[in-house]
């Protein structure tokens, strides 16, 4: 048997519940064809670069498995017949990476940091000490070096 990973998008109004319960589905649809599932995660909602079918968001899912090429045929045959399935992507591997996905982690880091942006306290100011005066810049650019407009014509 092969190892595979699979990525399906489904419907951004199902709920994470249902969204979930396709994981379940779609992996049990592997292991009655000779499969087995090895590990799933569930990425969330999120916003799609483009839209598909009239949707802006989907709901994102990741599989893990060894299967005969059989049963990964038959499990892409149905999730494309799914009415909640918009988009399927799967990708022999050689092995599995262990642990979690790159998408988990990164998601994980971000939480950590809190909200970045307008809502992050910055503290204060550092002390920048006595600096002197600057002046005039004429290295900043300026009108003083051109000459007068010539006058419009109408």
């Amino acid at each position: 048997m092969a190892l595979y990973e699979h990525v399906f998008i489904a419907r951004q109004d199902l709920s994470n519940a249902q969204a979930e319960g396709l994981i379940e589905h779609f992996g049990q649809i592997l292991k009655d064809n000779g499969g087995d599932v090895s590990g799933s995660e569930y990425w969330g909602l999120r916003t799609m670069a483009y839209k598909i079918n009239k949707n802006r968001k989907g709901h994102y899912s990741f599989l893990r498995s060894d299967a005969p090429s059989a049963a990964v045929q038959e499990m892409e045959r149905l999730m494309r017949l799914h009415d909640d399935v918009m988009r399927v992507m799967t990708v022999k591997v050689g092995e599995h990476e262990e642990g979690t996905s790159a998408v988990v982690l990164a998601k994980q880091s971000r939480d950590d940091r809190g909200r970045g942006g307008r809502d992050r306290d910055r503290g204060d100011r550092p002390d920048r000490g006595d600096r002197p005066d600057r002046g005039d810049r004429p290295d900043r650019g300026g009108d003083r070096d051109r000459a007068p407009r010539p006058p419009r014509r109408d």
